[in-house]
């Protein structure tokens, strides 16, 4: 760890979360000699129910033996995309990417973010989060074939021998420690409970307890090492889940109802301060969005369930993050890919993940809150659907009425400053441009944001056109981690070569772009925004960046007009980057570009300097990321001059022949 981050990451923090800290810390150190460990008391009979009841059965189970077939081959996959072929079951503390074996240091001592100690942590993460135990465990219930419940039963094993607690790479984060947990409570539940066949005879029996051992110092350190402070996102929430859903599932100890209590209070405190009124999550970040409304989801069902429900507050916070996600998924099914995404689940209850997560999502919310507009959008009742709501889900879905007229869905996005504008919505000739007026992202680390103020995208016909590029990495590669993230991916503008905010680390902006909507209009033919940021004030000579954004549907026009203001000499770039189904020509004053809707043309202002780029390594242009770890080319235009003084130019966007 650099002693640049850590001295960012303290000047980030206030004088509550330094004590903090340091108390953490202290517990750490006193854990390390083995005080304070958590020391499994003897486990009652009491048990949770499952967050649906009954378990549904109406899913065709060939699938999913297919699936728990291949893990028992050794096939393990990683934020949904990645095979692994390993044993079965894996070596748990070795990176599947790079084959790093991690050492058995004490985990809240090791560091997990120098790959030269374990590798890339993410992809050693994932393997445990233990994803593969659901599917084993699915294809058990489905098929009642014994064979699927002993290798759930092997896989256990063979973790809990591998990695005592409290050491080693599983032993360091308190998120990963949490959704381990969750995806034991769903694979506790589909396997039978205490009723499981494999506990019936006495080895059995000593593997029971062996697990609910585990439970119980997973627990333990969750309670003990929750984040707080400036790292109180997701990650919180996640921890919080993980605390609560173990001790509903498994009540089993005395502590077990302080935590439980207390995980539930905190859980929906979070749920309503991490989400705003208007349904963006504060991390700007909308795979975040997803995963947060997924804990949301989990955690309300896995409640209600054990008769202790979430109040309305709670589930109207819920059904207004996933009016957001309907609002800005175009035709298509396409969701803009600001801020960070690394593809991980909470549980994957879908064995091939075929469905897209926000479509998912909008079908489990269209039956809970009764929305045809989130039915429409869904356009089908996934297997994930199936599984947390139940056999009805089915025919309460088919009973909703589609509504593709979107009048219950919202275009300004206030809090979260995301505005919507388009026309002929969920139609064949759909326009739809997501604007990003908003925060850089939350708290004081803002660590999932990117600097990507005043961006946009846009689609034709439910075809993304001008896209966010994506994430790509978290942890390594710190050069592209820094242009993925960076003013440069994203279509905007960059001043003398600088973010708009200032990166401190991976996961830290020790100086945040402030962004703000001046105007936002709703015509019949002509929609427009105005939206400003001040990430530039900081510079000798400040800059100030204001975007207008005039779209006429009559004349199918897009109109960019760019206005910096400041005194001085300064040099801009204007960044558009385009999906890579997209032919892009770069002709004299303008680039051509042809897609699978139709023709659009890009024209800059006078006097600047057009060059297009596409895979290109130094400076790195023309780059995408779909999903975690994958990065493709495409076609990225970048619009650059020098400027003395206040400065106006408009960019023409023409669309024709989309159908």
């Amino acid at each position: 760890m650099s002693v640049r981050w850590r001295f960012n990451r303290v000047r980030a923090m206030g004088g509550r979360e330094i004590v903090h800290r340091g108390v953490r810390y202290l517990r750490g150190r006193l854990e390390g000699i083995g005080l304070g460990l958590a020391v499994p008391p003897v486990a009652d009979e009491r048990r949770g129910q499952a967050w649906v009841i009954p378990l549904p059965r109406a899913i065709s189970s060939s699938r999913y033996c297919a699936a728990a077939d291949r893990i028992l081959e050794g096939h393990f996959k990683l934020f949904g995309y990645y095979d692994l072929k390993s044993e079965f079951p894996p070596t748990w503390n070795r990176d599947p990417r790079t084959g790093t074996l991690a050492p058995a240091d004490f985990g809240k001592t090791l560091d997990y973010r120098d790959s030269r100690v374990v590798g890339d942590i993410k992809y050693l993460w994932e393997l445990n989060r233990h994803l593969e135990l659901v599917t084993l465990a699915q294809a058990w219930h489905l098929s009642g074939e014994l064979r699927f419940a002993v290798g759930c039963r092997a896989l256990l094993k063979s973790w809990l021998d591998q990695c005592p607690y409290p050491k080693g790479p599983n032993w360091t984060s308190s998120l990963e420690v949490a959704l381990r947990l969750v995806n034991w409570s769903c694979a506790w539940h589909l396997l039978g409970g205490e009723d499981s066949p494999l506990f019936a005879d006495q080895e059995g029996r000593i593997f029971r307890q062996s697990w609910l051992d585990g439970v119980y110092r997973h627990c333990h350190f969750i309670a003990g090492h929750l984040s707080e402070h400036s790292s109180a996102n997701n990650h919180l929430l996640g921890e919080l889940l993980g605390l609560m859903v173990g001790s509903i599932t498994w009540p089993s100890w005395p502590q077990t109802r302080r935590w439980k209590v207390y995980a539930q209070q905190r859980f929906a405190e979070q749920a309503l301060l991490q989400n705003g009124a208007d349904g963006v999550n504060r991390e700007q970040a909308f795979w975040y969005q997803h995963e947060v409304a997924d804990m949301m989801l989990l955690a309300g069902l896995t409640a209600r369930a054990n008769g202790c429900p979430f109040e309305p507050a709670y589930w109207q916070r819920l059904e207004e993050s996933l009016a957001c996600i309907a609002s800005c998924l175009d035709s298509g099914g396409h969701m803009p890919a600001f801020g960070d995404a690394d593809d991980g689940v909470v549980v994957r209850f879908a064995a091939d993940d075929r469905d897209s997560v926000y479509c998912s999502l909008l079908a489990t919310g269209s039956v809970l809150f009764d929305r045809g507009d989130f039915r429409y959008k869904a356009r089908r009742l996934d297997d994930k659907s199936r599984w947390l709501l139940g056999d009805s889900a089915a025919e309460h879905f088919d009973r909703l009425m589609p509504d593709a007229t979107e009048q219950r869905l919202p275009r300004a996005f206030p809090l979260g400053g995301y505005y919507i504008l388009g026309s002929d919505f969920e139609g064949a000739k759909e326009v739809r441009l997501v604007v990003d007026a908003g925060p850089l992202g939350y708290l004081s680390l803002a660590a999932h944001g990117h600097a990507d103020a005043l961006s946009f995208t846009l689609s034709v016909g439910g075809q993304p056109i001008l896209i966010d590029t994506g994430t790509y990495t978290y942890h390594t590669e710190e050069a592209w981690r820094a242009y993925f993230r960076g003013t440069a991916a994203h279509n905007t503008i960059r001043v003398d070569g600088l973010d708009q905010s200032v990166a401190g680390g991976n996961f830290l902006w020790s100086r945040h772009a402030n962004a703000r909507c001046l105007l936002f209009e709703q015509g019949k033919d002509a929609q427009r925004i105005v939206a400003e940021h001040d990430g530039y004030r900081r510079l000798r000579d400040p800059v100030r960046h204001r975007r207008e954004i005039v779209y006429r549907s009559d004349m199918g026009q897009i109109a960019v007009n760019d206005t910096l203001a400041c005194r001085g000499s300064h040099r801009l770039e204007s960044f558009w980057h385009f999906d890579e189904c997209c032919t892009v020509i770069l002709e004299r004053a303008q680039v051509r570009v042809s897609h699978a809707r139709g023709v659009l043309t890009l024209q800059w202002p006078e006097g600047l300097r057009a060059q297009l780029g596409r895979g290109q390594l130094e400076p790195p242009l023309g780059w995408r990321s779909h999903r975690f770890g994958e990065k493709v080319p495409c076609s990225s235009l970048c619009i650059s001059g020098e400027v003395d003084g206040d400065w106006c130019g408009t960019t023409v966007i023409r669309l024709s022949g989309n159908s």
